[in-house]
Parts: structure tokens; sequence; C-alpha cells
């Protein structure tokens, strides 16, 4: 393994504060820990966000690769999509390794073996959710990059499934390498935030997919000095959220937060009582993986790989069902019976997910492609 020069697609590490972005940066950081002989190299169409690329650990074994023309009209796409080839072979890479389920065209013809890094397919399997033409583009763009790769990672087992039904791919061509979260949200960092109520918390994109209405319709059943605390960007689905919530006067118990920093979030997570995450469907959902190694438990909805992630110590309910939410919720609040030993048990699960058991296993795979 010494020496071996791998190149990464670094756009989403530079320009993605959370998802891609954090699978992307928590990746690197602990491949580059586990072996300092490897020549890592990041390419990205240009510098992102200072506060992203600086969470990358300076060491002397990373760079960030950057294209020459990337004034001209489209030439950053153009790059990344294809021009970016010459500039792999030119710097002697041995191992492309596309992070957000993308590889560039004709990779395949050269001596660079390529790993792409597949997610989830869930404009595939909920079109529902997507612009028309975005499912399209999304769709040539998969097919595209399965027959450049030369292995492919699923993030889950229901990401594998998706993979092999959607592409007719053998599944000798793919291995199941879960992410890992970073390691800021290890219980033994936090401290927990202080908040006026008593909290559970969701953490994600505020779009229908995620379902939080669900978590909010939830809100009656359970005690009334019992906040949910939502953290997401705003979209239009947050206004259908709101709208909701006025309507049936749950002001005082609905808080939303935009733009909270990722440093924030560690806190955050430990203050709640509970997790929860109400998602129709998931490649993965590490916000899970987060909210237990703050220690909290964790109520999610059934349906795709979210039992996967928690395991099964945490709670899982129907995606239309509020009572049942409610319910599950109830059992994982503080006093309640066997809620501690839910949580330690749950901690023992998410150790499968810790980064560097991860990052050796993205090494081997390396290790066998190479040798």
């Amino acid at each position: 393994m010494s020496m071996m020069k791998i190149g990464y697609d670094a756009k989403r590490i530079v320009r993605n504060g959370t998802g891609l972005g954090n699978y992307g940066r928590t990746l690197v950081n602990d491949i580059a820990q586990q072996d300092r002989q490897l020549d890592l190299r990041l390419y990205a169409p240009d510098k992102g966000r200072d506060e992203l690329r600086g969470q990358i650990v300076a060491q002397d074994n990373v760079s960030f690769c950057y294209p020459h023309d990337s004034a001209l009209p489209f030439s950053k796409a153009w790059w990344r999509t294809k021009g970016i080839v010459k500039d792999l072979t030119r710097d002697g890479v041995q191992i492309y390794h596309g992070l957000s389920g993308e590889l560039p065209f004709g990779i395949s013809k050269t001596n660079i073996r390529s790993v792409v890094t597949i997610h989830d397919l869930i404009f595939l399997r909920h079109p529902e959710f997507y612009h028309w033409l975005d499912t399209k583009i999304y769709t040539w763009k998969f097919l595209q990059t399965i027959k450049e790769a030369d292995h492919i990672i699923a993030i889950s087992e229901c990401t594998k499934r998706d993979i092999m039904e959607f592409g007719n791919v053998d599944e000798s061509q793919i291995s199941v390498i879960y992410q890992s979260c970073a390691p800021r949200f290890k219980k033994e960092e936090v401290r927990g935030k202080k908040e006026e109520k008593r909290y559970i918390l969701s953490v994600g994109s505020i779009e229908a997919r995620k379902n939080i209405l669900l978590a909010v319709k939830a809100l009656p059943y359970l005690p009334d000095d019992l906040q949910l605390i939502i953290v997401g960007r705003h979209t239009k689905y947050t206004d259908e959220v709101l709208d909701y919530v006025r309507k049936h006067q749950l002001e005082h118990r609905v808080k939303i937060l935009h733009g909270v920093k990722n440093e924030e979030l560690p806190d955050l997570y430990a203050g709640a009582e509970a997790f929860v995450y109400p998602s129709l469907y998931e490649g993965f959902g590490i916000p899970i993986i987060e909210a237990i190694s703050t220690g909290l438990p964790v109520v999610a909805c059934t349906g795709s790989c979210l039992e996967e992630a928690g395991g099964p110590d945490n709670l899982y309910v129907a995606p239309d069902d509020a009572e049942g939410m409610a319910a599950a919720i109830r059992q994982m609040l503080r006093g309640a019976d066997g809620r501690e030993a839910r949580i330690l048990r749950s901690q023992t699960y998410i150790r499968r997910f810790e980064g560097q058991n991860v990052a050796q296993q993205v090494l081997d795979l390396y290790h066998q492609l190479l040798y």
C-alpha cells in the first residue's frame, strides 16, 4: 500500500455542508490518518467554501487539485465530467474514487482503477419527490457511472438492492461499506445544549420525503412541556409544516432552526431527550448514527434502511402513523423503563460504523483492485 496515489472527487467536500460533503470529509480524514504513506489528492472544480475545505485535516499526504482553465463558461462542469481524466493520468493517480455517485466519462479506458460510492437511488425508487427532468438526468448519470466503475460501494444493503434492481448490476461488483459520523459526535466530546424546554430533535433537509410533519402530528399525544426542534434548510415543505403548526396552535411546541453550524450540532443533539427521523426513504440515515453517538435513543420509520442504521434497540413506526410515533417517543423519553439500556446496546451496535473500521474496509477494497 506504500505510496499508493488515490484521487477523489472533492466537489461535495468543498461545497456541501451536510450529507455527501460530510461523508467525503470524514472518509478522507480517516483514510489519511489510517495510512500516512498514501498520497491523497482531492480534485475539486474550485476552492468552494473555506470553512468546509478547512474541515479536511491538514496533513502532508493530502492535497487539493483544481482545473487550470476554470474561468471559461461551463469549464468546471466539463472538467469534472470528462476533462479531469487527463489530469488524473498526468498525476499518476492509480485509483479514483467518486464519492458522490459520479465518475468522469472515459476513465474506464485508462489504466486508472475506479470506485464509486452510491448513496441512494431515491430518484428511481420515489421519482414523485423530484422534478421529472432531474429524474431523467440523475438516471442517465447513474447508468453511465456504473458502466465506468470497476467497483461500486453501496452505503447500505438497501442501496445495494436498489443498484442491483435498477442498474442490473451483478452482486459481485458491489461492496456494502457503511459510512461513519465525525468524531465530534462522540458522547464524551459533547456537553448538551441548554434549552428552556425539554425537547426532542430532528436533523435533516426539511422536505416532503423527510416527512417531519409526522413528528409534528405526534406532539398532541405527548406531554405538553415537550418541544420538537427541527434543524434544516428552509424549503416549500417548511411552509407546509409551519401552516400546520399555526392551524393546530402548536407554535409553542415547534422550533425550526436554519443555518446551524456543524460544530454546534453535537451539543444540540446531546441536550435532547430523543431523536426522531420519520423519513419515508433513505440510502442510510447518518443523523441516526450521530444521535446514537451522542447518547440519544431514536424513533424512525419503516420502509427503507433506517432499521439497518439504528439497529434493533431503537423503535420504528409506519410513516403515516402519528399515534404510533407518539407511543414510540414516550418509550424513549427520560425516565422511561429500559431507555438507558437501549442507548447502551445501540452504541455497541453502531461501532460497526466507526471511522477507522470504515476507512480500513475502503483501503482493503483499493488494495484488491490494484493487487
